[in-house]
């Protein structure tokens, strides 16, 4: 696994049954609360340098006087034609008020009436790395969108601990109402006007950004956007908790010690791990999710694998309505696929999703 990009432990085979990848923390828990976790404090030599409060690399450092630099995720690259997909994709602000962008992408060889279904995309990093502008996730859409033939909407939001949550959820939801302003076809962004098929239109993210298309479509539930038919979500190794242990968690009780912390520090006004927005599973209107159906796809050696495969099972036997699908890969860690893209497992991981929404075209 790639230690730049995953907050959420792998579970492994042999003498060490996990590996544990260091957590972010809040500065306002960092000046308030002890830690579970990797700390260190180091002054400064020099008096003009700020001193270090918290150091966790390769993802974040907490500075005494309360700034934060993150150490992962922030290179930014060019939107362009990828030569080796042949997607093209450019950016789009979709709040002007918040300065806050999108990255679209589309099929190059797209002739101009051809209209295509639409994928909101939701990046992860535990609410507080990551960028839809960054080669990961650049490479990651220009994949997907070869792979299933859409034009996606990759979603830059807000991150904790600056902006701690729900405020990720709004960003989001505000991005989607964007989407909506162009059903008529006089929107400001003509790639939408043109092209985005209204009547297929999915939510998909990754770790916390599953987590985040699981909350949105939950709204979608209560709330219409007038025009949108969202069709399905997918969520790739969805970033689900609890305070209970749930299946094969009661093994690793140690991680899950570590992991779950993560919750309160990026959403400290939350009431806690059974929060309906960090567990779905006790959520009393589960049943109206605004979509017709759900992919869910968990990792084999994922520690939250088993968070994945019970809100499936809890979709599948409750009222919703819907249909869900799982799909596990047996040695799949937590977000393999961005690290290892070119892999077989990645590919296999494409090819379902694109199976997924292929379902839906005309």
């Amino acid at each position: 696994m790639c230690a730049s990009l995953s907050l959420i432990p792998s579970l492994t085979s042999g003498s060490q049954p996990y590996t544990f990848h260091r957590t972010l923390l809040s500065s306002r828990s960092a000046r308030s609360k002890s830690y579970p976790f990797f700390t260190r404090s180091r002054v400064s030599m020099d008096s003009t340098v700020p001193e270090v409060a918290h150091d966790f690399p390769p993802f974040l450092r907490i500075y005494k006087d309360g700034h934060i630099e993150r150490l992962s995720g922030t290179d930014i690259v060019p939107c362009r034609l990828d030569p080796e997909t042949k997607v093209l994709s450019k950016d789009a602000v979709y709040s002007p008020e918040l300065n806050l962008s999108s990255r679209l992408y589309r099929p190059h060889s797209t002739s101009p009436d051809k209209k295509l279904p639409v994928l909101v995309y939701y990046h992860g990093g535990g609410f507080c790395i990551e960028t839809p502008f960054n080669s990961r996730y650049n490479g990651h859409l220009n994949s997907l969108v070869a792979a299933t033939e859409v034009i996606a909407i990759s979603v830059d939001y807000r991150l904790a601990p600056e902006h701690p949550l729900p405020i990720a959820y709004d960003d989001s939801w505000t991005a989607l109402e964007w989407l909506a302003s162009h059903v008529n076809g006089d929107g400001p962004e003509e790639w939408l006007n043109s092209h985005a098929d209204f009547g297929q239109v999915f939510l998909a993210g990754d770790s916390a950004g599953a987590n985040i298309a699981h909350q949105l479509a939950m709204r979608c539930g209560q709330e219409k956007l007038s025009g949108v038919d969202l069709t399905g979500v997918i969520l790739v190794h969805p970033y689900f908790g609890g305070k209970e242990p749930i299946g094969a968690e009661v093994e690793f009780l140690e991680v899950k010690s570590k992991v779950d912390p993560i919750w309160q520090f990026v959403c400290p006004a939350s009431s806690g791990l059974d929060d309906p927005l960090i567990n779905p599973l006790v959520d009393p209107k589960l049943d109206s999710l605004g979509c017709s159906k759900v992919l869910v796809i968990i990792g084999g050696k994922d520690f939250l694998r088993e968070r994945g495969r019970h809100y499936y099972e809890k979709l599948s036997k409750g009222g919703w309505g819907g249909v869900a699908e799982i799909m596990e890969g047996k040695d799949d860690e937590h977000v393999f696929h961005l690290s290892d893209p070119t892999s077989e497992n990645a590919a296999a991981l494409l090819k379902r999703i694109a199976a997924f929404i292929s379902k839906d075209k005309a």
